[in-house]
């Protein structure tokens, strides 16, 4: 564990994240390569194709965490979903209406938050959370979670988030918990 040096979260728009994409890949990587994601190359790449094309998204947030030196330790970021996202169409059970309603503005789509194992435990992932929700005017957030990933999946509730599903995020993907944490 690195406790010595100090970390800084900053929030940054999409440009500047597509200008960190390199940061944000390192530590998708090193954080996905482990069970239960057991991520490779081609799998990371797959989602730094789809990171491009949401950092050009006008509502798009990011959240990049490094030390003094500069070495990238986390990130998260998101955005808020469109009326007709097809998030809720995943899930293996349908959900009432009301919950699955989205308008542009409700709902913020939390796509990634990951920590580079060398830093967990100390605090980065809720500072990376928080400082991407903070002016966040949408009433909840919305995530898929690995149910495998114990801590993850500990964490966001300790943060208040609630199990509302389960969903195939995509082709071929494991079952992941589908969770919802109300903002206001």
């Amino acid at each position: 564990m690195k406790q010595q040096e100090i970390v800084t979260v900053d929030r940054m728009d999409g440009a500047a994240a597509a200008q960190a994409e390199d940061a944000f890949r390192s530590v998708y990587a090193d954080a996905f390569a482990e069970p239960p994601y057991n991520e490779k190359a081609d799998e990371v790449a797959a989602t730094f194709r789809r990171f491009r094309s949401q950092t050009r998204k006008a509502t798009f947030r990011a959240t990049l965490a490094c030390t003094e030196n500069g070495e990238p330790v986390g990130m998260a970021y998101g955005y808020p979903l469109s009326s007709h996202t097809g998030w809720w169409d995943q899930l293996t059970e349908p959900v009432p209406d009301d919950l699955r309603r989205e308008d542009g503005h409700r709902t913020f789509g939390l796509m990634e938050l990951a920590v580079r194992p060398p830093w967990r435990g100390q605090g980065i992932a809720r500072r990376l959370h928080e400082t991407l929700l903070d002016g966040v005017e949408a009433e909840r957030v919305l995530l898929n979670v690995h149910p495998d990933s114990e801590a993850a999946s500990a964490a966001y509730r300790a943060w208040g988030y609630r199990k509302v599903g389960e969903a195939r995020p995509w082709q071929g993907a494991d079952l992941h918990d589908v969770m919802v944490l109300a903002l206001r």
